[in-house]
């Protein structure tokens, strides 16, 4: 087979861009690859994985988004990924994205990549502030110290892009070079690195695999990571008996340990780096970020602001969703209605409409939220407020044990546990991450706002309904904060993280970036919908459709049957009293009783289902919290999502599962039924609000926790929680309310 000779071919180059948090790393790579972005995830994790290519001079440019980091000793999972790509994956050019107004703290990175000794190109972004800083950079100067090529970058306005295109394809195939760097640590230290860097070089498969001399550094620093995958290699003896001696030597003679020492020096080359090549104005000004923080991270106003802002943005979002959450329910309903038209009635008509169909579609109805509510983060991230408010609640935090940063996945919850969880990844420390996400199902989710309206509407007065709801959502972020202090003083005894997070300058996000990030989180949600919501809508489906009971079924067919003869003979009937009258308007007066026979059918259906089953079956579990067999069939539905609590209300009710928090009947008919009361209402949007969030919420836990161990508790604690509150806001109700 002979190839088209139309058909281009390119030389591909690996490229990976990798840089501190906010160093405009993600804005770069955005201007750089244009549309031919792909989101994954990287392999073993559910970490976002971005990367895309750009076609230059012949080349097919590869280019991989790494995780933000400050340094290659790792910590967080972005950290470690960032980390094991550059050493493992070695990709052919690195691009080190720098913060050309923040170098001193951008370099040490770069000191790290400078020991790999690898292919690299220096991006000096934000190169438009530095002049408008009046920053003077020696870049000659500075090249040669760095032993990389520097390129001014703004990645706003696409500066300099063709030029960084330019350096990698040059530095990869050796026509661009450089002298070596000019990074060297004390005497002593180096002395060290030499001896160990002799006895790695000695095992092949080990030098190969890691840099010798990179790998000597580490293990001097005690990097855990590298301690590992020495261990494994028969040169480990070797390699531990060096360091047995070379690190109680040290400290007896320095009073200090290597890695203390390295972490000094290249804090030193930094400052001498920068002393040498880069003059900063002598009157520092005020700049514009100073001036706004000193009003949104005040100490009175900070907090005030802040719960201003986020009540405007759950305003934006609900308020704004509420027009497409109508459109794409009504879109699902006519598709429901024309494949119940085009399949014929039966086991297959009913799974695509009752399970599949209605199943993601009460899901999607929820994405213009969550749309809304990802683009409004998305641009206060961007502008650099979000680092603000987790600074203005880390106070608060702080005294439950946690952090600032358990912020942000916190508030990300009000809209949907799934993502919330994924943005615990920020967190470096394992205790607060897993401390952070048994918290995160408090935060009352879009998916339960339905179950609260179709109970404040049944047994509350309107003039009370804002109030309640509001009440129902403080409830939920004061157990929340209370539970991370019972975790934090139990599991996870012992300090917490320390608060470091870098308050960028103010920017105004680009409308690209702030839509690429909404979409990605969008898309990590509509996908939840066609898989995993998928299979649990079967699942649900079928535990409430089987084992089908032929009694039922033939008693109301008898019944229909009858009903059917009844509407016929009321129908010829009528054709004769209106030929009589000369008129016939063709309306069928027992229409509506066929129509009750199935949705009494459909609910005899479900009481003998599985689903009704494991309703009765807890059944003594639940009644001292007020509920019955029926609401447990509900609770059990809530577990592939919160919003079918609702439908399956319905269906019990004989109203059909199409009945939603706005369907009188079927508030009408919850007001009406004696078993229920306003103390029963209460403890029931307790129990939906505490209780384990949904089936896709519950394995993206897993996933993110890493262990079966945190899920199990996860999944206990939720329970017994949910259990105790409601109970106990039960049998106080009880007591206050008629």
């Amino acid at each position: 087979m002979t190839k088209n000779k139309n058909i281009k071919e390119f030389k591909e180059i690996s490229v990976a861009l990798a840089g501190n948090p906010n160093s405009g790393k993600t804005s770069l790579f955005n201007g750089l690859i244009g549309r031919h972005l792909k989101v994954g995830n990287w392999a073993g994790v559910t970490i976002e994985k971005y990367e895309g290519f750009i076609e230059y001079e012949g080349y097919k440019i590869k280019i991989v988004d790494l995780p933000g980091t400050y340094s290659l000793t790792a910590y967080s999972p972005e950290e470690v990924i960032t980390r094991n790509y550059i050493i493992e994956e070695k990709p052919d050019v690195i691009v080190n994205v720098l913060d050309g107004t923040n170098l001193e703290r951008n370099l040490y990175l770069t000191t790290q990549l400078m020991e790999l000794e690898v292919n690299s190109v220096i991006a000096l972004n934000m190169y438009d502030e530095v002049k408008e800083q009046k920053i003077e950079i020696d870049f000659k100067q500075l090249e040669k110290l760095l032993g990389s090529h520097i390129i001014p970058t703004n990645s706003i306005k696409k500066e300099g892009f063709k030029s960084l295109l330019n350096h990698i394809v040059r530095v990869h195939t050796g026509i661009l070079t450089v002298a070596k760097n000019k990074l060297s640590f004390s005497e002593e230290v180096e002395k060290n690195i030499e001896r160990l860097t002799d006895i790695i070089k000695g095992d092949q498969t080990l030098s190969d695999k890691y840099h010798p001399r990179w790998l000597a550094i580490k293990l001097l620093e005690n990097d855990q990571l590298t301690y590992s995958a020495a261990k494994e290699r028969a040169i480990w003896l070797n390699i531990e008996k060096e360091l047995l001696e070379i690190i109680p030597k040290y400290e007896d003679m320095f009073d200090s340990s290597p890695a203390m020492t390295i972490a000094e020096d290249r804090h030193s080359f930094i400052r001498g780096a920068i002393k040498e090549t880069v003059e900063y104005p002598k009157e520092i000004k005020k700049t514009l970020t100073d001036y706004i923080d000193s009003v949104l991270i005040n100490r009175v106003l900070g907090l005030p602001i802040f719960l201003a802002l986020m009540w405007l943005i759950f305003q934006f979002t609900f308020k704004l969703g509420e027009a497409p959450m109508g459109w794409i329910e009504t879109f699902f309903g006519f598709l429901e209605k024309t494949a119940a038209d085009i399949i014929a009635p039966g086991l297959l008509q009913s799974v695509i409409v009752d399970g599949i169909i209605a199943g993601v579609g009460g899901v999607l109805v929820f994405l213009p939220s969550i749309l809304l509510l990802f683009l409004a983060l998305a641009f206060m991230e961007g502008t650099g407020y979000m680092a603000r408010a987790a600074f203005v609640v880390d106070k608060i935090l702080h005294k439950v044990g946690l952090h600032g940063k358990s912020f942000i996945p916190m508030i990300t919850g009000f809209g949907c546990s799934v993502p919330a969880f994924m943005s615990c990844r920020t967190l470096k420390s394992k205790a607060d991450r897993i401390t952070t996400m048994m918290i995160i199902p408090f935060m009352s989710c879009g998916a339960k706002l339905p179950v609260y309206i179709l109970l404040i509407g049944a047994f509350f007065p309107v003039a009370y309904a804002g109030n309640i709801l509001f009440a129902v959502y403080l409830f939920g972020i004061i157990v929340a904060i209370l539970s991370a202090k019972l975790l934090k003083t139990s599991l996870f005894k012992g300090e917490s993280e320390p608060f470091v997070m870098e308050l960028p300058p103010y920017r105004m996000p680009t409308l690209k970036a702030v839509l690429i990030q909404m979409w990605i989180k969008a898309y990590m949600y509509i996908k939840k919908a066609g898989t995993i919501v998928l299979l649990a809508s079967v699942i649900i489906w079928a535990a409430g459709n089987f084992p089908v009971s032929r009694e039922i079924n033939k008693t109301y067919a008898e019944k229909t049957h009858a009903v059917q003869c009844n509407q016929m003979f009321d129908k010829v009937q009528k054709e004769k009293q209106s030929v009589k009258l000369g008129r016939f308007d063709g309306h069928n007066p027992r229409h509506d009783t066929l129509q009750s026979l199935e949705n009494m059918r459909l609910s005899k259906q479900l009481e003998y289902s599985y689903a009704g089953r494991m309703g009765k079956f807890i059944e003594p579990v639940i009644r001292p919290i007020g509920f019955d067999w029926r609401i447990g069939i509900s609770l059990v539905a809530g577990l592939a999502a919160k919003e079918v609590v609702v439908a399956t209300m319905g269906t019990i009710y004989s109203l059909g599962g199409e009945a939603d928090e706005g369907s009188s009947d079927l508030a009408a008919a919850l007001r009406n039924d004696k078993k229920y009361d306003m103390a029963t209402a209460l403890s029931l949007m307790i129990f939906v609000l505490l209780y384990v969030p949904c089936l896709a919420a519950t394995i993206v836990f897993h996933k993110e926790a890493g262990a079966w161990k945190w899920t199990g508790i996860y999944i206990a604690y939720s329970m017994i929680i949910a259990w105790v509150l409601s109970f106990a806001v039960y049998r106080i109700s009880k007591l206050f309310l008629i």
